[in-house]
C-alpha cells in the first residue's frame, strides 16, 4: 500500500516489536513496576551476553565448513540471530523510555493508581482481582493488566466501594470495587 494513503500514525510503529506486543499510546509514557523493568533489563543482558554469541559462535563455525545454501547449522542461525538482534533492539527502545514507578511508594493508597492490585464485581456477581501494570508486563493468566487497558481505565482513581461503569462490546458494565492493595512483588 502506498504511503500517500495511510495515517501518519500508522506509520509510526515499531518494526523491531514482537508480534502481540502492546503499541503505547502516540505521547503516553511507558510505565512500568520495578519487576517488569527488572525483567526487561535482565532479558536484555541475557541477550546480550549469552544468548548472541552463542548463536554467533555457532554460525562462524558453520559458515566455517563451506557450502553455506544447505548449510542447516548456518541457515538457522542468521534466522536465530536476527530474532535475538530485533528483540535487543526493542528491549533498548523500552527499557530507554521506560518510567519506573514503584506501587510501595504510592501516594493515597486508598485509590486506584498505576501497581494497583484490585478486587472487584462486575454486573453479573463474579469477583475478579487485576493488577494494573505496563504494556510490557501484560500476563492475563496471572491478573496483570495494561494501565492502557478498558479495564484499568475505568478503575482508575476509583476508591473501594466506589462503582465505575465500563463500555465493553457486550453494552455497559457496571464494577464495584471492593478491596485496593499495593502489593511489592
Amino acid at each position: 500500500m502506498s504511503k500517500a494513503f495511510t495515517k501518519e500514525t500508522e506509520t509510526e510503529h515499531d518494526d523491531d516489536a514482537p508480534e502481540g506486543a502492546a503499541a503505547l499510546p502516540v505521547g503516553a509514557k511507558n510505565y512500568v513496576t520495578p519487576q517488569g523493568y527488572r525483567r526487561m533489563r535482565d532479558e536484555l543482558t541475557h541477550l546480550v551476553k549469552i544468548e548472541r554469541p552463542e548463536v554467533v559462535s555457532v554460525v562462524s563455525w558453520a559458515a566455517s565448513n563451506g557450502d553455506r545454501s544447505e548449510n542447516g547449522d548456518y541457515l538457522y542461525g542468521k534466522k536465530r540471530l536476527r530474532e535475538i538482534d530485533r528483540r535487543i533492539r526493542f528491549l533498548t527502545k523500552r527499557t530507554e523510555i521506560a518510567e519506573v514507578v514503584d506501587p510501595a511508594t504510592q501516594q493515597g493508597l486508598d485509590s486506584v493508581f498505576f501497581g494497583a492490585t484490585v478486587t472487584y464485581i462486575n454486573s453479573k456477581g463474579d469477583e475478579l482481582t487485576v493488577k494494573i501494570v505496563g504494556v510490557d508486563e501484560v500476563d492475563p493468566a496471572k491478573g496483570h493488566i495494561s494501565w492502557i487497558s478498558p479495564v484499568a481505565r475505568a478503575l482508575l482513581k476509583a476508591k473501594e466501594g466506589d462503582t465505575v461503569r465500563l463500555m465493553t462490546p457486550a453494552g455497559p458494565d457496571e464494577l464495584e470495587v471492593v478491596e485496593i492493595r499495593y502489593v511489592v512483588e
